[in-house]
């Protein structure tokens, strides 16, 4: 009889202890390498996004003979531009399958200009930080840097 309260008693305060002592050390070990994957995460996301306004300022320029302007600015990819150079052979459904132009992965809208610095166009994401240069998380993340 001795031996069957034995076995029901459950765990004891040190079994407990050292189950939280031992998860504490896989949180502390595991935490960074996980949330620093998110910063890496919204890199490439920028990166895909830059890669697919590009495909459609080529499309929009293959139909139209030239970039929209700075002016016009990236919402010429969805809505036909009625300021600077009129397109004539604008497709009725935009160039943007979103039927939106994408903010970056920090909700901050994509830096255009056209003509560009470094082309005929520069397109940006200022990063984490959402100011011109920086590094790691901060840096920015380009159209002429990426090719």
């Amino acid at each position: 009889m001795n031996n069957a309260l034995r076995d029901n008693r459950g765990f004891t305060l040190i079994e407990i202890m050292v189950v939280i002592v031992i998860l504490a050390l896989l949180a502390a070990l595991v935490g960074p390498k996980i949330m620093g994957r998110s910063d890496d995460a919204k890199i490439s996301v920028a990166k895909n996004q830059i890669r697919q306004i590009e495909s459609a300022l080529k499309l929009y320029k293959l139909d139209n003979g030239a970039y929209p302007t700075t002016e016009q600015g990236l919402a010429a990819l969805i809505t036909k531009p009625t300021v600077g150079v009129i397109p004539k052979n604008y497709k009725a459904e935009g160039y943007l399958e979103s039927k939106q132009v994408p903010q970056d992965p920090w909700k901050t809208d994509y830096v255009y200009l056209s003509p560009g610095e470094h082309g005929d166009y520069d397109l940006c994401s200022l990063g984490a930080d959402s100011v011109k240069g920086g590094e790691g998380k901060n840096a920015d993340i380009c159209s002429y840097d990426m090719k």
